[in-house]
């Protein structure tokens, strides 16, 4: 009589279960870094530390730190996040309306939404601007470029208003990105610092006398 042998239970690969921890490596980083993004917007990337972070979220130092390296990568991850929640809120919705006149205010709207609640909780794109304009290092280079990615976003919608002639056609795209940005600088800056009354209003007229002033109709107007 051949005796055959029950087949055995495939060996349980790790992969499953390094799998498991992978994704909990990545939920508590994202936890950390939702903290590390409260604490950005009203004490600055600068005051940052792996410290402060593991007394927030009630991990340990070493705990942070495996999740980060360094102080540094810290810093450009919350960068990173607060860019991709930028977009989310302010970019991408825009991109629903037509292009021309149309975008380009709902690009400004979207901004000056969130810039409404940044003026309590802080914009980690301009206090980051105060803390790092006068050094180098990968920090100020992902912030930097955060920035100038959006203002390339902005600069390419005054470019297609042009394009479909609802600006004149002498309009200068930087001269009209660095007023419109202006704006925005001028509004943190009363609004937030000065308490200015009647800041939002004052932006939001404005951008509405910009695109007057160089809107088509105004090269035709008597």
């Amino acid at each position: 009589m051949t005796v055959v042998p029950l087949p055995r239970k495939p060996a349980r690969t790790s992969t499953a279960r390094e799998g498991r921890v992978l994704h909990k490596g990545q939920q508590t980083k994202a936890v950390i870094i939702e903290a590390a993004l409260g604490l950005a917007t009203h004490i600055g990337l600068e005051g940052l530390s792996i410290g402060a972070l593991a007394d927030v979220t009630g991990m340990s130092k070493s705990g942070v730190f495996a999740h980060f390296g360094s102080r540094e990568e810290l810093q450009i991850s919350v960068i990173r996040e607060y860019h991709t929640r930028f977009e989310q809120e302010v970019f991408f919705p825009a991109m629903n309306a037509p292009r021309g006149v149309g975008r380009l205010r709902a690009m400004f709207d979207n901004w000056m939404k969130r810039t409404s609640i940044e003026l309590d909780s802080g914009c980690i794109y301009i206090s980051g601007a105060v803390e790092f304009d006068d050094r180098t290092g990968p920090v100020r280079d992902a912030l930097a470029n955060s920035v100038l990615t959006w203002l390339a976003a902005i600069k390419r919608a005054i470019e297609q208003c042009k394009e479909c002639g609802e600006l004149q056609p002498s309009v200068d795209p930087e001269q009209m990105l660095f007023e419109i940005h202006g704006l925005i600088l001028a509004l943190h800056y009363e609004a937030r610092f000065l308490r200015t009354p009647g800041s939002i209003k004052r932006a939001v007229g404005g951008f509405n006398s910009i695109l007057q002033r160089y809107g088509a109709d105004a090269a035709t107007a008597p």
